[in-house]
């Protein structure tokens, strides 16, 4: 039987990570912003696509984001009680 030779950093990248894409509605937090990601859901019995949107609070260690800016987040492990993600890019 083989034992894993690959070190542990190499597998926590190999997973997939959740990446969106959205817009800062709100910046009066500290390290933290509110982003909007919208997305197109078709209907199940009426074939009509729908706009769904959802709020996430994310992570801005530099604080570097103001609202309307659109940004790219990504999953990350939890951070505070509502914070899972963290900002990619601007």
């Amino acid at each position: 039987m083989k034992k894993d030779t690959e070190p542990k950093e190499k597998k926590a990248d190999a997973k997939k990570r959740k990446v969106l894409k959205g817009v800062v509605v709100s910046d009066k937090m500290n390290k933290t912003r509110t982003v909007l990601v919208k997305r197109l859901v078709q209907h199940p019995k009426y074939k009509k696509f729908i706009t769904m949107h959802k709020k996430y609070k994310v992570h801005d260690e530099e604080n570097a984001t103001k609202t309307g800016d659109v940004v790219e987040i990504e999953s990350t492990r939890p951070i505070s009680k509502d914070k899972h993600f963290k900002i990619v890019k601007v």
